[in-house]
C-alpha cells in the first residue's frame, strides 16, 4: 500500500463553477473575497492519500478483490481491465474547521471556502490518478461510491481495505458520510 502527501493547489475555475459563476469573465465584487479565501484555505491544506492495487474478475457479481459488487455502470467502467487501483484521499480537516468557522463569521466567506475546499479535494485527486497512471499504466476514469448503480455501501468495504481511518484519519459515518468531508474513495480500472 502507498501512501501519499502533497501540498495542496486550487482550480479557481473549478471554484467558480462550484459558486455558479462558469464562464463568467468578470467576478467583479466577489474578487477580494475570493483573494482573502485563497490564502486563509492554503494554510488549511494538508492533501494525503492512500492506495492498493486490486486483481478483479468478473462473474454473476464483480471481484473487486478486497469485496464483491453489483455494479453494471461499474463493469462497465471496468471493461477491458484485470486489475483494480483503490484509493482514498483528503485535504485534512483544518479545511472542515476553517469552514465551520467562518460559517458563523461570514456565511459567505464560508460558502467561498467551501467551493474552494471541493476544488482543492479534485485538484488532489487528479494528483493521485496521475500518480497511479505513472505507477500502473494508461487508466479508467475515476469511480466513486454512489455513481451509477454502484452502492454507497461499499465505503464500508474501501474503508477496512485500505484502512483509511488509521492511515488517513477519515472517518465514515453509520450515514456513510466521510469526515472530514472534503475527502473522496474510487476505483481506477487499469487498462490490460
Amino acid at each position: 500500500m502507498l501512501e501519499l502527501t502533497g501540498k495542496g493547489r486550487i482550480d479557481k475555475k473549478e471554484v467558480l463553477r462550484y459558486l455558479g459563476y462558469y464562464g463568467a469573465k468578470d467576478v467583479t465584487g466577489i474578487e477580494e473575497q475570493l483573494s482573502e479565501c485563497e490564502k486563509l484555505i492554503y494554510s488549511a491544506l494538508s492533501p494525503k492519500a492512500c492506495f492498493e492495487e486490486y486483481a478483479i474478475s468478473c462473474g454473476e457479481k464483480l471481484n473487486l478483490g478486497f469485496a464483491e459488487v453489483e455494479s453494471k455502470s461499474l463493469a462497465k467502467n471496468l471493461e477491458g481491465c484485470s486489475k483494480i487501483v483503490l484509493f482514498a484521499a483528503t485535504v485534512g480537516a483544518e479545511v472542515d474547521r476553517l469552514i465551520l468557522k467562518y460559517a458563523k463569521l461570514s456565511p459567505a466567506r464560508a460558502l467561498i471556502l467551501q467551493a474552494m475546499g471541493s476544488a482543492a479535494v479534485e485538484c488532489w485527486c487528479d494528483d493521485v490518478n496521475e500518480t497511479i497512471t505513472q505507477k500502473y499504466g494508461k487508466t479508467k476514469p475515476r469511480f466513486s461510491c454512489g455513481y451509477g448503480d454502484l452502492p454507497l455501501d461499499l465505503q464500508r468495504d474501501i474503508f477496512s481495505a485500505l484502512g483509511v481511518t488509521k492511515r488517513l484519519g477519515i472517518t465514515l459515518s453509520d450515514n456513510l458520510f466521510m469526515t472530514p468531508t472534503k475527502s473522496v474513495t474510487a476505483i481506477i480500472g487499469v487498462k490490460d
